[in-house]
């Protein structure tokens, strides 16, 4: 980057540190009800609480020992196979780094 394209980047970004401390809006009293934040926090909550139950409760109506038994074989089998794959790529890129041929 040139010295021309930072300092024009620099006066930019100067000039709107300087227009966001001019639109300076004097402190509003605050109601005793709670805020903004807390109120989206605890509705948030809910609505992950009722699809975690939902979740659950499709889970245990839908459970099927087979489909069990094959998720966790294609689990085992694919950690297995990530971990291999990701001792070769360590090897080989150690291997670049140190200059080993």
């Amino acid at each position: 980057m040139g010295a021309r394209s930072f300092l024009a980047l620099f006066l930019i970004l100067l000039l709107l540190a300087s227009e966001a401390q001019g639109a300076h809006v004097p402190p509003q009293d605050e109601p005793d009800s709670p805020a903004l934040l807390t109120k989206v926090q605890e509705s948030l909550y809910g609505y992950w609480d009722t699809a975690k139950a939902t979740a659950q409760d499709l889970y245990r109506k839908t459970y099927l020992p087979t489909v069990d038994e094959k998720i966790r074989d294609m689990y085992s089998k694919s950690t297995a196979a990530v971990t291999i794959y990701a001792g070769i790529f360590t090897d080989q890129v150690l291997s670049l780094l140190t200059g080993d041929h």
